[in-house]
């Protein structure tokens, strides 16, 4: 979504506000949850998706756990990404 550009002052407490053309495009809605990434030199806002999915298999348990980055892998997800990276380095080895 590039080239969209708005310009808006920060308050007293460091508030900003969205614009509501912004919140559309963005399906973002009244006591809906965003996430700040601070990204190089600039910040990004994105609606805040909570989700237990799993990464690689797409599998949702309650054994899914969140690593760097908010990934979140399955016990299954997790054996085949370290197995993928063990073959990897032994590549590099070689």
């Amino acid at each position: 979504m590039k080239g969209l550009s708005t310009l808006r002052k920060v308050d007293a407490v460091g508030r900003i506000v969205i614009p509501i053309e912004l919140r559309k495009l963005l399906d973002i809605d009244k006591d809906d949850e965003v996430e700040i990434l601070l990204e190089d030199d600039h910040i990004d806002i994105k609606k805040y998706k909570e989700s237990n999915q799993r990464l690689i298999t797409g599998e949702i348990t309650s054994q899914n756990r969140r690593y760097a980055s908010n990934v979140v892998l399955s016990p299954v997800g997790a054996k085949i990404l370290y197995n993928e990276i063990k073959d990897k380095q032994k590549t590099f080895e070689s």
